[in-house]
């Protein structure tokens, strides 16, 4: 079945930068659309960043030129590169994974247990 197991999360300044990643396994990587997705306590899931499979990428517009999202498939590997991090920022971060092109990333079926990131 498939798992992923997120990790890198942590404290940092604001300012600061951090990475995450994502271990994959029980799927073909290339056949799945993964991204992550965050949540603060008391707000909504929001859909940071993903790779859609055949290729697509999309990230969220707050962290459009701050975050970087990239993966390797020989190591069936999500990463995400947080650089000039903001207190907004502040949350547990999920890595997610759906057979889906299309659907937000808060809604893929299969996720993490998740990562926390304090930026203070």
């Amino acid at each position: 079945h498939v798992q992923l197991v997120e990790s890198g999360g942590g404290s940092v300044q604001a300012g600061g930068s951090l990475r995450l990643s994502c271990a994959a396994s029980g799927y073909t990587y290339n056949d799945y659309s993964i991204g992550w997705f965050r949540q603060a306590p008391g707000k909504e899931p929001e859909g940071i960043a993903a790779i859609y499979r055949g290729g697509r990428t999309y990230y969220y517009d707050s962290v459009k030129g701050r975050f970087t999202i990239s993966r390797d498939n020989a190591k069936n590997t999500l990463y995400l590169q947080m650089n000039s991090l903001k207190p907004e920022d502040t949350g547990m971060y999920y890595c997610a994974a759906d057979t889906s092109t299309w659907k937000f990333i808060r809604d893929f079926i299969f996720r993490g247990q998740g990562t926390q990131v304090t930026v203070s």
